[in-house]
C-alpha cells in the first residue's frame, strides 16, 4: 500500500495512493477513528486492514481525488531518529576518492531537517556549497534491538525516496558531519511511504537524480556496500530502532562533490531537484534563498 500525509481542504489527513489518484481518509464520511497519519499506522499496522476494508466497501463511491489537489507533508511526521549512512555505494566512494568503508559510517539528522515533496528548501547564508544526494530510506515498523541480518527486513514497515541534502563546506569543516547535514529542510522524504510487502528486494531498485531536468545520478541500490538488512542489523547491535525511525541508506555516484573542483557548480536558488527511486515515486523540491 502507498500512504501519504497530505493537507486536503485545509485538513491534515492520511491518504491512500492508487496510480495517479489519491483518497484522503478525511474525505470518507461516517468513518470515525480512522488513522490521521502514517505515524498512527506504523504504530498499529493492523489499521492497514481496516483501511483496505473501508475502501473496498465504498467501491465506486470512494471519493478519490487527483494527486495534484493536495499538498504533501513528510511521509513520516515524527520519527524518533533520522539515521544516515555515509559512503555506502562503491562508485560514490570511488568518485570522491574515499576508501571503501569496512563498517557502516553512521551519522544523524534532526527533526527540523524533515521536508516534504513540493516544499521549498532554503539555502541559508551560512553555506555556499549545497549538494543533492538521492537515497533510499527505510522506515522501521517494530522495535529492533540486536536483530540478525537474516531477520532484519521483517522489522521494516516501508520505504520511501529521500534527498540527503548536504552543505559540503560545513560538512567537511570538521571531522563531524552533523552541521552540514541537518540544516532546516535538508531531509526531504516522500512523496509517499510504500509498505514493505510492495518492495520484495530493496537492494534491486533503480535510483536517480535530476537537476533542472538533467540526469545527474543514475544507479541502483545493488551498488550498496552494506545492504539494507546489514544496516539494520549493524545499527540495532548498538542501539534500539523504534517504530517510525528512518534510515537513509547512502547515495550513489553523481553528486556535485564527485566532480573535479573546477567543475563543481553547487545548488543555487531556483534549482529544482527530483529524486526518484523505482516504485517509490518522484520527490521534487525547489531550492530558494534562505533568510
Amino acid at each position: 500500500m502507498k500512504l501519504a500525509n497530505v493537507i486536503w481542504k485545509d485538513t491534515e489527513t492520511l491518504a491512500v495512493l492508487d496510480g495517479q489518484r489519491l483518497l484522503p481518509l478525511a474525505a470518507i464520511e461516517g468513518q470515525e477513528g480512522m488513522p490521521a497519519s502514517t505515524d498512527a499506522v506504523i504504530a498499529d499496522p493492523a489499521l492497514l486492514n481496516r483501511i483496505t476494508s473501508v475502501i473496498a466497501a465504498l467501491g465506486e463511491s470512494a471519493p478519490w481525488q487527483a494527486g495534484d489537489e493536495v499538498r504533501y507533508l513528510p511521509c513520516v511526521r515524527r520519527p524518533g531518529k533520522i539515521i544516515c549512512i555515509g559512503l555506502n555505494y562503491r562508485r560514490h566512494a570511488e568518485e570522491t576518492g574515499a576508501a571503501i568503508p569496512t563498517v557502516p559510517i553512521v551519522f544523524s539528522k534532526f527533526h527540523n531537517a524533515l521536508a516534504a515533496h513540493g516544499d521549498d528548501i532554503p539555502i541559508p547564508p551560512v553555506t555556499h556549497e549545497v549538494d543533492y544526494e538521492a537515497e533510499l530510506a527505510i522506515v522501521i515498523g517494530k522495535r529492533a534491538y540486536r536483530v540478525s541480518e537474516q531477520d532484519a527486513l521483517s522489522y521494516v514497515f516501508g520505504y520511501c525516496a529521500a534527498n540527503d541534502v548536504s552543505a559540503r563546506d560545513l560538512q567537511m569543516r570538521t571531522g563531524q558531519w552533523l552541521m552540514g547535514k541537518t540544516l532546516d529542510r535538508f531531509a526531504p522524504i516522500g512523496p509517499w511511504l510504500v509498505t514493505a510487502d510492495e518492495v520484495p528486494n530493496p537492494n534491486q531498485l533503480a535510483i536517480r537524480t535530476e537537476l533542472n531536468g538533467e540526469v545527474r545520478q543514475n544507479s541502483s541500490t545493488a551498488d550498496m556496500i552494506f545492504s539494507c538488512a546489514t544496516l539494520i542489523a549493524h545499527i540495532s547491535e548498538h542501539f534500539p530502532l523504534e517504530p517510525g525511525d528512518i534510515i537513509l541508506t547512502g547515495t550513489p555516484e553523481g553528486v556535485i562533490l564527485g566532480y573535479p573542483p573546477e567543475k563543481r557548480v553547487w545548488l543555487k536558488p531556483g534549482d529544482v531537484v527530483t529524486v526518484e527511486v523505482e516504485g517509490l515515486g518522484r520527490l521534487t523540491n525547489r531550492f530558494v534563498a534562505g533568510e
